[in-house]
């Protein structure tokens, strides 16, 4: 535990953030396992209409600085790859 006044706050502070930012990060999650789920089930075209609300919810974790910009590009490109249609 924080001993120093500064520290204590800081650590309020720091959970206060997680507690707030917390929601988008499991919702960019749950997207993503949403996608998983419909490609392993053979349901791609339901997949292809649910990858618009996957990458909101990347694009929402990235704009909070939760995600990394390039990571959020990798899992944007990983699952379009997912949902594609094989040629």
């Amino acid at each position: 535990m924080p001993i120093l006044q500064s520290s204590i706050k800081s650590a309020r502070q720091s959970e206060e953030r997680r507690a707030r930012r917390q929601p988008f990060k499991t919702n960019m999650k749950t997207e993503i396992r949403r996608i998983h789920d419909l490609v392993k089930e053979g349901k791609k075209d339901e997949a292809l209409k649910a990858l618009s609300k996957a990458f909101k919810a990347i694009d929402t974790a990235e704009k909070k600085n939760l995600i990394h910009w390039k990571n959020a590009a990798r899992k944007k490109s990983s699952l379009s790859r997912m949902t594609s249609p094989k040629k």
